[in-house]
C-alpha cells in the first residue's frame, strides 16, 4: 500500500518550534522543522485536488465544458467568475500553495540531501511537477507571474509574457527528463504517485511534453513537432498501469475532493448536464454506466446548460467517482492516444495512424472505467465512432471522443476543447457571456499589483473572459 504523509503531519511540523523569544528569529515562511518529503508529498496533494475539486468556489470547468451542471444555484453555469472569487481562488491554490511547496521543497532537498545523485533525481520529481503546475496557470490566464514568482522579496511581481514563460517549461523539462537517473534513489514513498520510480516519472515527464507540445501546436508547428516527436523518442505512456493516479484516502483531509463536494457536503447541486448525457446515449456509449447513475425512469438524464433543475429527476454522478478513496487522474494513458492521433493528423512522425491511436484511446479510456474489450470493439464498430466513417473533420472526431473521455478531468477537457472548438458547445440563455476562454486575473492582481495587471491585461488584448490566448487560434 503506498505510504501517505498526510497534510497533518505537515502542519504539526510547522507548529512545533517551542513558544519562546527565540522563535522571533525563525522566518515562518521558511520553517525550519518541514521536510522536503511531506512538502513534496503535499504538493502532489494539492496539486490533484486542484485538477480533480468540482467546487464552485475554484474549479467550475466542469460546468463550462457541460459534464456537469448545478440543480439549484446556476450562476456559475452561467459563468459567473466573480461573486465567488473563483479566479483568485484558483490562482492562490496553484501559486501559494502547490508552487510554494514545490520551492519549499527545493530548498531543503539542496540544503539536507547530501547524495549528489540522489539530490539530482528529487530536484527533477520537483521540477516536472512545477512546470506541470504552470502549464495550467499559464493556459488558463494567460500573461503571469514567472521570473519575480515565488520570491517573497517581491512585493509586486512582473507579468511575464505566456508564450515565452511556455517555451521556457519545455526547456525545464527537458533538463529534468535528462537528469533523471534510474541507478539513482529518490523521494520513494514520498512520492505517492509512483512511489519515487525512476522509469515511470520519466514517462510521465515525456507525456506532459506530448501533451504541451500539442497544445500550442496551431501557433508554433514547428516548435510543437520537434517537442512531441522527442517526447515519443524518449517514451510515452504505452498502457493505463503507467496513468499518473494520486491514490486518496478515505480519512479526511486526504479524501477525493468530488467526495468532499458532493457527498461529505450533503449538498444536491450537482447532476450530469444533458449536453454529455445526450452525445453518450446517441452513440449507446458504454461508459454511460460508469459516469452516471440510473435516472428515476431507468434511463440516463442530466440538465440543460445554464438551468436550474430538479435533482431528483435526473440522473446522479456515479457513486464510484464520489467514493472518498477514487483516484485523481493527472494524466492517463487515453489522453496520450489521443495526443499522438492528433500528433499523425498534423503530420509529426510519431508512428502509428490517426486511426489506430484513436482507437487505442477509446478503448483505453473504456477499460479505465472498467468496461471491456469487447464493450470497446463494438462501440469503435458504430458507423458514428468508427475513424473512417464518422462525420466531420479530424479535429471533431478526436474533439468529440477526447471531451467524452475527459469526463471527471474537467480542466484539461476545458483547455482541450478551446484548441478544438469540439464539440459545438452552446451556453445557456442566462450566461453572463459565451463560453470562457481563459479566467480573468484575480482581483486581487488588480487591487494591489495594479501596474503590473494593466500591462499584462493589453498585452494579451484585454483581461476579460473572450480573451483568446496566444495558442488558441481556431
Amino acid at each position: 500500500m503506498k505510504k501517505i504523509i498526510l497534510s497533518i503531519a505537515v502542519m504539526a511540523a510547522l507548529a512545533s518550534c517551542t513558544k519562546n523569544l527565540t522563535d522571533l528569529n525563525i522566518d515562518p515562511k521558511n520553517p525550519p522543522d518541514a521536510s522536503a518529503e511531506a512538502l513534496f508529498t503535499n504538493a502532489e496533494r494539492r496539486l490533484s485536488n486542484n485538477l480533480v475539486s468540482a467546487s464552485t468556489n475554484q474549479n467550475i470547468f466542469r460546468l463550462i465544458i457541460q459534464h456537469y451542471q448545478q440543480t439549484q444555484y446556476v450562476d456559475e453555469s452561467n459563468f459567473d467568475l466573480g461573486t465567488r472569487s473563483i479566479s483568485d481562488n484558483s490562482w492562490d491554490a496553484m501559486y501559494r500553495n502547490v508552487l510554494a511547496d514545490l520551492q519549499a521543497s527545493i530548498r531543503l532537498v539542496e540544503r539536507d540531501e547530501k547524495n549528489a545523485d540522489v539530490k539530482k533525481n528529487k530536484l527533477a520529481f520537483i521540477d516536472i511537477l512545477q512546470v506541470y503546475t504552470y502549464y495550467y496557470i499559464v493556459s488558463t490566464y494567460g500573461n503571469v507571474p514567472y521570473t519575480d514568482a515565488l520570491n517573497i522579496e517581491i512585493t509586486f511581481p512582473r507579468f511575464d509574457d505566456g508564450k515565452t514563460i511556455y517555451n521556457h517549461l519545455l526547456t525545464r523539462l527537458d533538463a529534468s527528463i535528462a537528469a533523471l537517473n534510474p541507478a539513482a534513489g529518490s523521494f520513494t514513498t514520498a512520492d505517492v504517485i509512483y512511489d519515487g520510480n525512476i522509469a515511470r516519472w520519466k514517462k510521465f515527464a515525456n507525456s506532459i511534453k506530448l501533451k504541451m507540445a500539442l497544445t500550442i501546436a496551431d501557433d508554433d508547428e514547428d516548435k510543437a513537432q520537434l517537442a512531441a516527436e522527442q517526447a515519443v523518442a524518449s517514451g510515452v505512456f504505452t498502457s493505463n498501469n503507467d496513468n499518473a493516479m494520486f491514490p486518496y484516502i478515505t480519512s479526511p483531509p486526504n479524501t477525493n475532493p468530488i467526495w468532499v463536494d458532493l457527498v461529505q457536503s450533503q449538498r444536491d447541486d450537482f447532476v450530469p448536464c444533458q449536453t454529455l448525457v445526450a452525445a453518450m446515449n446517441d452513440l449507446d456509449d458504454p461508459r454511460r454506466n460508469d459516469f452516471f447513475t440510473l435516472d428515476p425512469n431507468g434511463g440516463y438524464s442530466g440538465g440543460d446548460p445554464g438551468i436550474g433543475t430538479s435533482f431528483g429527476s435526473k440522473s446522479h454522478v456515479q457513486t464510484t467517482i464520489t467514493a472518498a478513496d477514487f483516484p485523481g487522474d493527472l494524466l492517463d494513458y487515453s489522453e496520450v492516444e489521443f495526443l499522438l492521433a492528433e500528433a499523425v493528423e498534423r503530420g509529426f512522425n510519431v508512428g502509428g495512424t490517426a486511426e489506430e491511436h484513436y482507437n487505442k484511446a477509446i478503448t483505453a479510456s473504456i477499460l479505465f472505467w472498467k468496461g471491456t474489450v469487447a464493450e470497446a470493439n463494438t462501440y469503435l464498430a458504430k458507423a458514428e465512432v468508427d475513424y473512417e466513417t464518422a462525420g466531420g473533420t479530424w479535429r471533431e472526431k478526436i474533439g468529440l471522443q477526447k471531451w467524452i473521455a475527459l469526463y471527471n478531468r474537467g480542466w484539461d477537457s476545458w483547455i482541450e476543447w478551446r484548441k478544438f472548438d469540439f464539440p459545438v458547445l452552446v451556453p445557456g440563455p442566462d450566461a453572463q457571456s459565451d463560453i470562457p476562454v481563459r479566467y480573468p486575473y484575480p482581483v486581487n492582481e488588480q487591487n494591489v499589483n495594479t501596474k503590473n495587471w494593466e500591462q499584462a491585461s493589453a498585452a494579451i488584448g484585454g483581461d476579460e473572459v473572450s480573451t483568446k490566448l496566444w495558442w488558441d487560434k481556431n
